[in-house]
């Protein structure tokens, strides 16, 4: 009998959460966002000699002052330029369905954050510069589509797998909201392990709140396969930080080990080729939820939070 009052309690519980969900949905839905998007990968692909002053004067920030005109010149008739922006446009003769999701992402940020100002959205190449896929300066959010061909691409030859695997069309404003949400949070106080699973912890919070229809495993740059290990072994990898007493240690080869893209976590066990990279990321990122979940805060308050108030007050419990 009780177990049965307990199922009908936290199934009103869940009723009243979604009826909540939908209705801020319904808000967000109506707050207006302005911003261009500007397809300067194509403009300047289009572009000539005799253009590029226009060019320049139209989009000033784009033509560092440093390099003369003949820098410009040189890559309009550069033939690896060419053969990117032959690909680039073979995969992206429109960007409207993208347009559609950052216009999605900015009307969340701006319902959590009032004072965020929208900015432009600028797709530009870059020789496949994929440590600076994405770009945010605040007023801009420029977009390397080079570096979202798909990971198969020619162009990715000798790029290890685990970079590749998120050069994908679908990951692009998962990737613009990863850098907006770091504008929005302070850097560890504390060298400790905690405190970067924490931060990365946050970083992945904003991202579920601001991409609600995104799925689990493309905020964090997942494979469904290892989203599945994260979720199927959350209790394991906690018992292992736990039990190595890793949590407050401050050595600095926890980070690459279970924080930085890798091709694997490294536990140093015979199963680690079967787990993902960056599982210290998802921890925090549970932990983060259990905090919000059980304590009344705001969003900008928990951001401010130390690492260990957050560890001290979630409460945390892995999934068995």
């Amino acid at each position: 009998m009780m177990n049965r009052i307990l199922f009908v309690f936290f199934l009103f519980l869940s009723l009243i959460s979604c009826d909540s969900a939908s209705e801020r949905e319904k808000e967000i839905e109506k707050i207006p966002v302005d911003f261009e998007v500007v397809r300067f990968d194509k403009l300047f692909a289009e572009a000539s000699p005799q253009s590029l002053p226009q060019l320049k004067e139209d989009y000033p920030y784009l033509f560092p002052k440093q390099f003369p005109d003949s820098v410009w010149v040189n890559k309009m008739k550069d033939t690896i330029q060419q053969e990117i922006k032959r690909e680039v446009e073979k995969k992206y003769p429109e960007f409207s369905e993208t347009e559609d999701e950052f216009y999605s992402l900015f009307q969340h940020i701006k319902y959590y954050f009032p004072e965020f100002e929208v900015p432009d959205v600028i797709t530009v190449t870059s020789e496949v510069d994929y440590k600076n896929k994405i770009i945010y300066t605040g007023d801009y959010v420029f977009v390397s589509l080079d570096t979202y061909l798909g990971e198969d691409h020619k162009f990715y030859v000798g790029i290890v797998e685990y970079f590749t695997r998120n050069f994908k069309k679908d990951q692009i404003v998962p990737d613009a909201a990863n850098d907006i949400a770091e504008n929005y949070i302070p850097k560890p106080a504390s060298r400790t392990f905690l405190a970067n699973m924490i931060y990365y912890g946050k970083i992945l919070y904003l991202k579920d709140i601001w991409l609600p229809k995104q799925s689990n495993w493309r905020k964090i740059g997942y494979t469904q396969e290892q989203w599945g290990f994260a979720e199927n072994n959350e209790e394991m990898v906690w018992r292992y930080f736990v039990d190595n007493e890793l949590i407050f240690d401050t050595d600095a080869n926890l980070a690459p080990r279970f924080l930085y893209p890798a091709p694997f976590s490294k536990f140093y066990l015979s199963l680690d080729a079967e787990t993902p990279d960056r599982l210290g990321q998802y921890i925090g990122w549970q932990m983060v939820k259990s905090y919000m979940n059980k304590n009344e805060v705001s969003i900008q308050q928990m951001l401010k939070t130390d690492a260990e108030t957050i560890f001290n007050n979630a409460n945390y419990k892995p999934k068995k």
